[in-house]
């Protein structure tokens, strides 16, 4: 009996720890907004932030990693909060590499508007797929709103991109977003319809 009732906790605390009580940010903005010169400051200290992005293929949850990589997640979120990832195209899909989107041109060279630096937190690292950094030129001060998620384990990334997300649910989605590159190519392209910003409470 002990342990039946052992068992049944620990289900209902990795229920609780799974869903989590996450309260949606309100937006700031009505209609997309695409151009900034500088991100406000949203993130409140002590708050534990994630993101949903709704896809044409589905739901990714993402864990952003805000203690780690403060000021690219408070870019993130705060694009995200103006609208600006509403009708973004995956612009770069590379089979067992990485998805790229961020950009609202579509071409890969558009952006916020603004610029920032590498943020670099060690014991961190591109080891598996679902790891999510920000895309940038040879510039190490060129991060913006483009971002990547991995489909496979890339560690010549690390160090070399700011790594500031985890996606924890919706891998499959990732895996499902179409190629534009490679033998699968059909020159689909899929979107981002949403970003949502969530705090655990």
């Amino acid at each position: 009996m002990k342990v039946r009732l052992l068992f049944l906790a620990l289900l209902l605390l990795l229920g609780a720890c799974k869903g989590e009580n996450m309260r949606p940010l309100p937006y700031l903005s009505e209609t997309p907004v695409r151009s900034f010169k500088a991100p406000q400051k949203v993130l409140e200290d002590g708050k534990d932030y994630y993101a949903r992005l709704k896809t044409t293929k589905g739901d990714i949850l993402l864990d952003l990693l805000e203690k780690e990589a403060p000021n690219t997640v408070n870019s993130f979120v705060f694009l995200a909060l103006h609208r600006f990832f509403e009708g973004v195209v995956w612009h770069r899909v590379i089979p067992g590499f990485v998805t790229q989107t961020g950009d609202p041109t579509g071409t890969g060279r558009g952006g916020p508007g603004y610029s920032f630096g590498l943020e670099i937190a060690p014991g961190l690292a591109f080891d598996r797929e679902g790891m999510v950094g920000m895309a940038r030129t040879q510039d190490p001060n060129s991060n913006g709103s483009q971002f990547f998620i991995t489909l496979a384990p890339t560690p010549h990334l690390t160090g070399q991109y700011t790594l500031f997300a985890k996606v924890v649910e919706g891998m499959e989605v990732v895996r499902r977003l179409a190629p534009t590159e490679g033998p699968g190519a059909t020159g689909e392209r899929d979107k981002i319809l949403s970003v949502e910003i969530l705090v655990k409470e």
